[in-house]
């Protein structure tokens, strides 16, 4: 078992290796950035977070925006999973292993950004159980810990399975990885919730008080996810000879459509709450829709995040565009930019400014945040393409053990 296994990974190895010309290139780029990322990175672990445009007022900025939207779409992997395992839906069941890479590939990039905002790999020994400071169950921070490993560990494990089972030519056992795929169900609602937990958990910080939180942080995840999802289709389809049946678009499209209608009516509920009696604590709200004085650096983004959920809303709503690949890349594109606009821009920054104390210090990115944000994303693209090309060449039959295969 052991002896084949390594066979497994050296095969896996060796083939996500090759490819045509296109396929280097894009894993070339990719390198690329990442090797930025981990330039910029280095002048962090350098110099300190003193380099990064976050401050004693403001400590989570872009790093912890991106973690934020990530764990929504590790999250999204459900709306595969779901319907395929629960339901029995063939069309799902021949794509579900794409949402488990995509949960590999945003799980790596949370775990990833948590490193970079706390300044260096060296500090994470604080997070280990009997190590360093974990501060479990009272702490929300150590929940979201143990629920993000779990979702990975369960990620890797069912799609490993199933892979090492076709790749020996055998019929994986349903009895050994359901269990599993059942559990990632109830885990996948649960990282989300625990994230949202870990905002609303803290009453120094009214503008994440706010009882529609988690559901709200649902129902992003379940409209941006599977919007990635479904473009990542889009993709698989053009540049390989993988068949995407139009029911499984339609399916999806259906799915992101009704999801980002709920994500609005919250919106406009948490609007209406803060705006119809406003109370002290709004003063977050108004500075990130109106700006208080001459601050104002949270509106264009958040305005422009509204503009864009509308209107990719709006234009899933109608049959006809939705069913319209013209329309439909589109408005996911759209879709997917203004979700992680408002789950980080603005859900994280308002959150801190003013300071309890009623001082007013904004937020920008710098370079080295943008650079080390692309890099880790670069990675997590770069993991899930390995993972979805070799996954597509086992199920079709390209990669099997004791065959040679470009």
């Amino acid at each position: 078992m052991v002896r084949n296994f390594i066979h497994f990974c050296s095969d896996s190895f060796k083939y996500s290796l090759s490819g045509k010309n296109l396929y280097h290139v894009w894993m070339g780029t990719l390198t690329f950035f990442m090797i930025v990322g981990a330039f910029f990175y280095s002048k962090q672990v350098t110099h300190g977070l003193v380099v990064t445009g976050m401050n004693d007022y403001v400590s989570w900025g872009l790093y912890i925006s991106n973690f934020t939207f990530l764990v929504g779409l590790a999250a999204a992997a459900v709306m595969l999973v779901l319907p395929a395992y629960i339901f029995s839906d063939k069309d799902f069941h021949n794509i579900v292993l794409i949402g488990e890479g995509v949960a590999v590939g945003a799980l790596l990039m949370c775990l990833a950004f948590v490193t970079a905002d706390m300044g260096g790999p060296e500090r994470a020994w604080h997070l280990l159980p009997g190590i360093g400071y974990f501060n479990w169950p009272e702490s929300m921070l150590a929940w979201d810990v143990l629920v993000l490993n779990g979702y990975l560990a369960l990620n890797l494990f069912v799609p490993m399975y199933i892979l090492f089972q076709r790749w020996q030519g055998k019929t994986p056992n349903k009895k050994v990885y359901l269990p599993f795929v059942f559990l990632s169900i109830f885990w996948a609602f649960g990282i989300h919730l625990v994230t949202a937990f870990l905002y609303a958990g803290l009453p120094a910080r009214p503008f994440w008080n706010n009882a529609l939180l988690g559901p709200r942080f649902l129902a992003s995840a379940f409209a941006g996810g599977p919007a990635f999802i479904l473009l990542l289709l889009g993709v698989v389809k053009k540049f390989s000879n993988f068949k995407v049946d139009a029911q499984i678009k339609s399916k999806l499209a259906l799915i992101i459509t009704v999801a980002a209608q709920i994500n609005l009516i919250m919106l406009g509920s948490e609007i209406f709450k803060e705006f119809y009696t406003p109370t002290e604590h709004s003063i977050s709200a108004f500075y990130l829709f109106f700006g208080v004085g001459e601050h104002n650096a949270l509106v264009p983004w958040i305005w422009t995040s509204i503009t864009l959920n509308i209107i990719a809303t709006v234009t899933l709503t109608i049959h006809k565009f939705r069913s319209n690949p013209k329309f439909l890349y589109p408005s996911c594109v759209i879709l997917f930019i203004a979700i992680w606009i408002d789950k980080g821009m603005g859900l994280v920054i308002p959150g801190f400014i003013p300071s309890p104390l009623g001082e007013f210090v904004e937020y920008q990115p710098t370079l080295v945040e943008v650079a080390v944000s692309l890099g880790i994303w670069a990675f997590g693209l770069f993991v899930l393409s390995v993972l979805v090309r070799l996954g597509f060449a086992i199920e079709q039959g390209y990669l099997r053990k004791n065959q040679n295969s470009n």
